[in-house]
């Protein structure tokens, strides 16, 4: 029985974007373990017959001796289980976990780059301190032949070649951690007297959280009739959060609806007319390929990831980056052609079952861990 241990920074991460692999690796006999930061979600990983190993990991914190500690609760995990694969996902494991599991000489490594994040986004002069340090400690841990390291989009890939971090043998593209498409099943768009404008991701303003308020706004001048609509939460380990108060002053201005966290997003898509982020960079994003999925159409920045999860022109719109009035105008123009929304969504449903289909995402999961 194989051994595979998955480093993912929170247990409900693991759920939305990692699950489905762990779970047919159980089916195939694998010896499954995650470990992870436990914000209460662990019991519905481990229903599944996966170990969960909670460790101690913020996120977003520079703290010296708290890093200290993530890095050797990860060489414990990994040294106590030895296993036979390890794969790492988001920054902090996959850094950890790549500098110990090569101390400890375990021979198949699969590190998941889903996405480059506030650390290569952010232009501060902290944030490229910060930057030099992580591609640093990247190539240290990730250049070696024994590791695989999968991509999202080609840019990001890359930006990884350029910094010397891997080479070109190592490299894997998979697009997006899939979609499932018997849950996720196509629905007729519903435009009605009021329809509905979506935004579903965590409220960051490098997803484009604030341009899309705004856009509302725009549009509610103009005597747009659509409900714009947040779903997803404030998540205040993030720095680039947006606050509660100016979540508060866009929904009493009336320009946007906070509905939350959703637990079940196919149901909240099938509720969206149009689908929006205006993110500033992605890996690949999970919420753009359920839409398309759902047969929505979309509307996101021309940047890595989320340029690569639409047929541009065909089943979504691009629109430049940290820019008010053109996604505010690609949104009207949407609403205002319905013929136009409704055909983007069904390329949209075609473009989800060729490319994005969770079954072909986990079949190219198991070549890389069972490949020599």
């Amino acid at each position: 029985m194989k051994r595979l241990v998955f480093f993912v920074n929170v247990d409900w991460f693991f759920i939305s974007h990692r699950l489905p692999i762990a779970i047919e690796a159980v089916k195939r006999g694998y010896d499954v373990h995650v470990a992870c930061a436990d914000t209460g979600k662990v019991s519905e990983i481990e229903k599944y017959g996966i170990t969960v190993h909670p460790i101690s990991l913020a996120r977003s914190g520079t703290n010296i001796l708290r890093e200290i500690k993530t890095f050797f609760d990860i060489y414990k995990v990994c040294k106590k289980l030895a296993p036979d694969i390890v794969h790492a996902v988001t920054i902090k494991p996959v850094v950890y976990s790549s500098l110990a599991s090569r101390l400890l000489g375990i021979k198949k490594r699969v590190f998941s780059i889903s996405g480059l994040g506030y650390v290569f986004i952010d232009q501060s002069s902290r944030a490229k301190v910060i930057r030099r340090l992580v591609s640093f400690l990247y190539r240290l841990g990730l250049n070696n032949p024994n590791s695989s390291v999968i991509f999202q989009n080609t840019s990001d890939m890359s930006v990884f070649r350029k910094l010397n971090i891997v080479n070109q043998d190592q490299c894997r593209l998979i697009r997006g951690s899939g979609v499932d498409l018997t849950v996720y099943k196509h629905s007729t768009t519903p435009i009605g007297d009021k329809p509905i404008v979506m935004f579903l991701a965590r409220l960051l303003k490098d997803k484009g959280v604030i341009e899309f308020c705004e856009a509302a706004h725009q549009l509610k001048q103009r005597g747009c009739k659509a409900e714009f609509v947040l779903v997803g939460d404030l998540d205040l380990q993030n720095p680039n959060s947006l606050d509660e108060t100016t979540l508060n002053m866009y929904e009493s201005r009336g320009d946007i609806s906070h509905w939350g966290y959703s637990n079940d997003a196919a149901t909240t898509i099938a509720k969206s007319t149009v689908m929006v982020l205006p993110s500033y960079r992605e890996g690949l994003p999970k919420s753009l390929i359920e839409a398309a999925a759902i047969g929505r159409a979309v509307v996101t920045t021309d940047v890595p990831g989320c340029r690569d999860a639409i047929e541009p022109g065909v089943s979504g719109i691009l629109i430049p980056a940290r820019q008010v009035e053109p996604l505010a105008n690609a949104i009207y123009g949407l609403l205002t052609d319905v013929n136009k929304c409704h055909r983007m969504g069904e390329l949209g449903r075609e473009l989800a079952e060729n490319a994005f289909d969770i079954k072909s995402v986990i079949d190219k999961h198991f070549c890389i861990y069972e490949e020599v």
